[in-house]
């Protein structure tokens, strides 16, 4: 009997024209500049919530872990997140402080991948971060205890009631427990579709001497 989920997926729509082209051999040098056009094109293009990225973690006993974030920033320098200090991320990036992002913008068929070590940003910047966000997000922050057992979910919502009157009286304010990493790609692959399959990759990865490009089989 075929599985119930196979018969789900069975003539699933996969990429449909139009996608946006992407010529390798007139990308940058560098992985940055291609990134940021991507982005802006998504941006423009009305691709829902191109911020979001999965990221990849590994935990103390090598098991994988995984969940979306938000990207906070992009430079040339690394690509900037933030979590609970005390969150399982937070540990597991201090414990082993190597990552991996992806992005997935299903409406351009396009993917991006970055794979490298993870520093922590200083105070100052977590502070400046923390306080660039709106009011209910500073207050979820003020919570804390991410992934911790929930017993009672009143207890949350008096809790975040707390903290949400707690920023509204002093919007200056700023906690320890917000955490702002960044992870510094040693490589970055662009990946876009085609409904065909002919899928077009390239990967640039990092050495002593600046970055390399490459294209790679689909």
């Amino acid at each position: 009997m075929p599985s119930p989920v196979r018969a789900l997926l069975f003539g699933v729509p996969m990429l449909r024209e139009p996608l946006p082209s992407f010529d390798p051999s007139a990308a940058p040098a560098e992985p940055f500049p291609l990134f940021l056009d991507w982005l802006t094109a998504a941006l423009r293009s009305g691709v829902s919530e191109p911020h979001a990225m999965a990221l990849a973690t590994v935990d103390r006993d090598g098991l994988p872990d995984l969940r979306i974030v938000a990207l906070r920033d992009a430079t040339a320098d690394g690509w900037l997140f933030a979590t609970d200090a005390d969150s399982p991320k937070s540990r597991q990036l201090t414990d082993r402080p190597q990552a991996a992002l992806g992005f997935h913008w299903r409406e351009q068929g396009r993917q991006i991948r970055l794979r490298g070590p993870v520093l922590r940003a200083d105070a100052g910047t977590a502070a400046e971060d923390f306080r660039s966000r709106l009011p209910g997000s500073r207050a979820a922050i003020l919570v804390g205890r991410q992934s911790e057992p929930l017993a009672d979910r009143t207890l949350l919502d008096a809790a975040y009631a707390e903290a949400l009157d707690r920023v509204t009286a002093d919007p200056d304010l700023t906690t320890p427990a917000h955490a702002l990493f960044l992870l510094r790609p040693v490589s970055a692959e662009f990946w876009q579709g085609s409904p065909g399959r002919g899928h077009t990759r390239l990967r640039y990865t990092a050495t002593d001497a600046g970055w390399t490009r490459e294209q790679l089989w689909p």
